[in-house]
């Protein structure tokens, strides 16, 4: 079955679980339901609240109506007529979709995924919409369905939450109930699997079992804190960020974390992104200030400072810096959704001949980073469409869209091509990385900018001494630390890479002495001076326990240290299971080796002990 098919098949179980619903409830009022990317969804206004002690209930329903096989029609009626069978039904929230579509053509809301409803002539008005009915149960829709309701395939309800009607906090709160649904039931069973083993991997809950990040409603939801542990996680991936820019001729700058207003005012994102800026009142000054929530207009003046010519462009900086978002507090979730976004920014300035080598450049660069952290990499390609939605000459989005493919050809990435999907600036490139349980997440952008060196008047001079604008690349690697720490915490369920592990090695004295202390100061002493991560544990526990904790913070290394290493000056490490060779067991190294090794995994960012 392809995407298509499986999307109708998805909307046809929308509309059944909306059948379903009604049966149940009569009096319930319905929103729009989409197909989505696994399953469906479904917005309801229901007398009772639901949950998941009704699930069994809905899907008994469901599977009443599916056992039905009944047919999926079409109709069509006049949106006169339309709104005349809204107000018999009962049916209000129908009813202002009509209205919206009969001013417009489109019900395009924010939030509403319009693909859920009716419409034909998206953006003209008109007065014919379409509905389907199956059996008794009639809805709003453009479609499209399956032949019958038994032909959907395999199907489970999963979860119900609040939304707002049209995705708008002034709207009254609906019910959303979920579903998910696969061809086959081996699909669906094997996703369910999924999910699952996604729950054991959640990264807020190892976040907290591996001592790595913390939230605070004293400090405020969507800001993050990390501990020393967790310090080292970001410190370590901006530091190879940083590293794989500065190798290919990035220098670095620095810019404060807030500005003036005008400075948004003139790049356009006060227009665009207003509500979302956190605002700043100075005290001595009427000026207003805001908290930077991006970086590229501030590295705009630091370009348009001095006189460039042709012979100095490209222009590259990177710089890794939090900038801060007013997020709504409901969309909130603990890395994956933030107030305070730390970014590995990259900004180029070059000319038009010179695109496809800087993003050849930076998707070197992102392949050698997603290849070490252990994540399978493709992009999607947007391309601008033929409507006039997009700034800049036609002729040059031409030729860097052909430079942008050429680039991502160059590199043998697995890519998509997607008409219409661009930035208004520009064309992008979106990467995908594939986690270890199969689910594939967008982690970063590169995207070509035509608008911004236009608003702020960057210019160069060229060799003919006539003045061009540059073109701004914008890029960063791994987009954001704190959504790509979500993603990674639950790509390795936390079993970190040696070079990326907060604690490298654990030494664990057997018990109190004072020459095995002596002993363990001495390994731990060498251990810090290859710059190796070493914590001791001289607790009260048994071995045994001690041991059972390493585990369970999944140390890379851990020693147990007693009278036979004192006597001979040997140890033999327990690696942890991922990182073990096959058919290797621990070897016995002098404390130089075992530590040197470790050192050279770290600073080598291998994959696997070299023990």
């Amino acid at each position: 079955m392809n995407e298509k098919q499986l999307s109708a098949m998805r909307h046809s179980l929308a509309h059944i679980m909306a059948a379903a619903l009604t049966r149940l409830y009569p009096d319930t009022q319905l929103g729009t339901g989409p197909a989505t990317e696994n399953g469906f969804y479904y917005d309801f206004d229901l007398p009772t609240t639901l949950g998941e002690d009704d699930f069994a209930a809905i899907e008994n329903e469901m599977k009443k109506i599916i056992f039905e096989d009944q047919p999926f029609e079409r109709l069509e009626m006049s949106t006169e007529e339309a709104k005349e069978w809204a107000k018999k039904a009962k049916q209000p929230y129908k009813l202002e979709l009509l209205d919206s579509l009969n001013q417009t053509g489109a019900i395009g809301a924010k939030g509403l995924d319009v693909a859920a409803m009716a419409s034909p002539n998206d953006g003209h008005a008109t007065d014919r919409v379409s509905f389907y009915k199956n059996g008794e149960f009639v809805d709003l829709c453009r479609g499209p369905h399956v032949e019958s309701t038994g032909k959907v395939g395999a199907f489970k309800v999963m979860r119900v939450s609040g939304a707002y009607w049209r995705g708008q906090d002034t709207n009254p709160q609906m019910q959303r109930l979920y579903g998910v649904a696969f061809a086959t039931q081996e699909e669906l069973d094997k996703y369910l699997a999924m999910l699952e083993e996604a729950k054991r991997r959640d990264h807020r809950k190892l976040g907290q079992e591996l001592d790595l990040f913390v939230l605070s409603d004293m400090v405020g939801a969507g800001l993050p804190m990390f501990t020393p542990r967790g310090t080292v996680l970001r410190e370590e991936l901006a530091a190879y960020s940083n590293e794989l820019r500065q190798r290919r001729g990035f220098e670095k700058v620095w810019i404060p974390h807030m500005t003036k207003k005008e400075l948004y005012e003139t790049s356009g994102h006060w227009a665009k992104f207003g509500n979302e800026l956190f605002l700043v009142k100075s005290q001595e000054t009427s000026d207003q200030f805001v908290l930077k929530p991006m970086n590229c207009p501030h590295h705009t003046r630091i370009y348009a400072a001095r006189q460039r010519s042709y012979r100095d462009l490209p222009v590259r900086y990177l710089e890794t810096t939090t900038v801060y978002r007013d997020e709504k507090t409901g969309e909130l979730n603990g890395l994956s959704r933030v107030r305070s976004v730390t970014q590995d920014d990259s900004h180029v300035f070059c000319r038009n001949d010179q695109i496809e080598t800087e993003i050849n450049n930076l998707l070197e660069a992102a392949r050698e980073l997603y290849g070490t952290v252990g994540m399978d990499l493709r992009v999607r390609l947007s391309y601008r469409d033929n409507s006039d939605a997009y700034l800049g000459d036609k002729k040059l989005w031409e030729s860097a869209q052909e430079q942008l493919k050429s680039a991502v050809a160059a590199n043998k990435l697995d890519y998509i091509e997607e008409e219409g999907e661009a930035a208004f600036y520009g064309p992008k490139i979106d990467f995908m990385a594939t986690d270890a349980i199969g689910r594939e997440h967008q982690v970063a952008t590169v995207q070509l900018d035509f608008v911004m060196p236009e608003r702020f008047g960057l210019e160069y001079t060229s060799e003919d001494g006539s003045k061009p604008r540059p073109v701004m690349i914008h890029c960063a690697l791994l987009g954001s630390i704190e959504r790509f720490l979500s993603v990674y915490i639950e790509h390795t369920a936390g079993h970190f890479p040696v070079w990326l592990a907060p604690e490298q090695l654990r030494l664990i004295q057997v018990k109190e002495d004072a020459r095995l202390s002596e002993f363990v100061k001495e390994i731990k002493l060498k251990a810090d001076e290859q710059g190796v991560r070493t914590v001791v544990d001289n607790t009260d526990a048994t071995v045994g326990k001690k041991i059972r904790q390493a585990e369970l913070m999944k140390i890379p290394y851990v020693v147990v240290v007693g009278e036979k290493e004192l006597s001979n000056g040997i140890l033999t490490p327990r690696v942890r299971q991922d990182l073990a060779v096959e058919n290797r067991k621990g070897s016995a190294l002098s404390i130089e080796h075992l530590v040197k090794s470790i050192a050279n995994e770290a600073r080598g960012r291998a994959s696997k002990s070299s023990l």
